[in-house]
């Protein structure tokens, strides 16, 4: 029976075509040879010599630049302060040239692949068996990004990318993962057991910024035993996904949705952000959406103990934070209840992305000392009877109420019944942060109004204050019209 299978009868391909095969090479003591002095050649000479090659440089003396005179000093490289030759390709392990003319180029190519050494000319791609990919290092972690040649920069800016998802003290993680797993084996049985241990260490190590104690080790073969004499349960992790931009999303929350076995996501949470997901977890949509057909509370919370008893790393992936108007209370109460160990990721809410998104600040001091989250709607789809108007209707702080598009008539006579002029600034904003953002700036007088134009189709932010009228000025102050026309007009 061969050891890989065909691919499936349906046509489909199990791997996409690769311009190049990413391949990690042992050079532990090997010979490399490198034709020329220039600066690049000195990158690649100290690359090849952290991979534990033993380096030897063919170049003229007078055709050293500063940096590869610099690596020659303080390093252990071999220097022959003459040009290479067919000779030097005996025992090699890998050929690499810096050449100014098409034809070294050639000739260099020719002689290596004669040889049967691989080489690489740098910048002569025609000359090249092999690339050099942008590096992550975190060695005995490396991620290396290639595009084939066609966008460096870009293969540059994928590696910063990286940089700050993989936390620097993964290379202690992955070390300690070596020293540890002939003692894992020896406890656990290959299969669920095994795979058990290893998903938790991943989860722990990728959780922190912080590297493994003179503790982790013990504590980790403990977990083993535990493994070993009882399967475990699982966890819950509510993660805030923020307001909808993938790039709100915090390194924390992107390691948990990496680490997931199941993903109860939110309606309002964005495919972008769930684009980052571990793509062999489960997704479950328990959308809450008012006014639409959503999942019970308790419906949700039966399968956040469900999964999690059945030893599954459960994400409750909520939008904003889950700590504002996100129902988490009820949700860790149930949790504990169970005896389920569950943690949270806070994310940035709505109402700090609407303020970013519109450039103010909330507490601008010459307008607000205080700040006010206020849920726009009950359990029963109604203003909250506990809301106290006459304290929300004075001036010197802003108001911000969420998912409170349906509820926005009502909320301007309240204000107004309660003694708030009708030219308060107010602002609407629907869907912030995404795409499809939509914002509105007017008086509170216009917030009826302005709802049909803005609609309840999204998820609306309403904010009531006089800091948002340095918007209305600075957006309209250019047009001859009235204060009124000025604060009415959609941003």
């Amino acid at each position: 029976m061969p050891r890989n299978p065909l691919p499936p009868s349906d046509g489909q391909e199990r791997i996409s075509a690769l311009a190049k095969l990413p391949v990690f090479w042992n050079l532990q003591g090997k010979r490399a040879v490198i034709a020329g002095g220039s600066d690049g050649a000195a990158w690649k000479a100290e690359l090849l010599q952290a991979c534990g090659a033993k380096v030897e440089l063919y170049c003229e003396t007078d055709d050293l630049g500063e940096t590869m005179t610099a690596l020659i000093e303080r390093t252990s490289l071999i220097h022959h302060a003459h040009p290479w030759h067919c000779g030097i390709f005996t025992g090699a392990s890998l050929a690499l040239a810096d050449c100014e003319t098409e034809d070294e180029a050639r000739a260099f190519f020719c002689a290596a692949r004669a040889a049967g050494v691989p080489v690489n000319v740098i910048d002569k791609p025609a000359y090249c068996q092999f690339q050099f990919g942008s590096i992550v290092n975190r060695s005995p972690v490396i991620v290396s990004i290639s595009t084939d040649g066609a966008a460096p920069i870009l293969a540059q800016a994928i590696r910063q990318r990286i940089e700050t998802l993989l936390p620097p003290s993964v290379k202690q993680w992955a070390s300690l993962a070596h020293r540890l797993r002939e003692a894992v084996n020896r406890r656990l049985a290959p299969g669920g057991p095994r795979r058990l241990f290893w998903e938790r260490f991943v989860a722990q190590s990728l959780m922190t910024n912080e590297p493994p104690t003179e503790e982790t080790a013990d504590e980790l073969l403990v977990t083993a035993e535990q493994i070993a004499s009882a399967p475990g349960s699982g966890s819950v992790t509510l993660v805030g996904a923020g307001p909808g931009d993938a790039e709100l999303l915090t390194l924390k929350a992107m390691r948990a949705l990496q680490a997931a076995d199941v993903i109860l996501f939110d309606d309002l949470v964005s495919p972008e952000v769930l684009e980052l997901a571990r793509r062999e977890a489960k997704r479950f949509l328990v959308g809450k959406r008012g006014g639409r057909e959503s999942c019970r509370q308790d419906d949700i919370n039966d399968m956040m103990v469900r999964f999690a008893k059945a030893g599954k790393r459960v994400v409750r992936l909520k939008s904003g934070d889950p700590m504002i108007f996100g129902r988490a209370g009820e949700e860790i109460a149930r949790l504990e209840s169970e005896g389920i160990a569950v943690d949270v990721v806070p994310g940035i809410t709505a109402a700090s992305a609407m303020a970013a998104s519109l450039k103010t600040s909330l507490t601008h001091r010459d307008h607000a000392q205080q700040v006010r989250f206020v849920t726009g709607h009950s359990r029963n789809a109604e203003l909250p009877r506990t809301l106290d108007w006459p304290s929300l209707a004075k001036a010197n702080q802003t108001s911000i109420f969420y998912m409170g598009g349906r509820m926005a008539g009502q909320i301007e006579q309240r204000l107004s019944e309660n003694g708030m002029t009708s030219d308060t600034p107010v602002v609407v904003v629907s869907s912030v942060s995404r795409t499809q953002e939509r914002r509105w700036a007017g008086p509170l007088g216009g917030l009826p109004d302005a709802m049909q134009t803005i609609g309840v189709d999204e998820p609306v932010l309403i904010g009531v204050g006089a800091v948002f009228r340095a918007i209305a000025g600075r957006r309209f102050l250019s047009h001859e019209v009235s204060t009124q026309e000025q604060m009415s007009r959609m941003i």
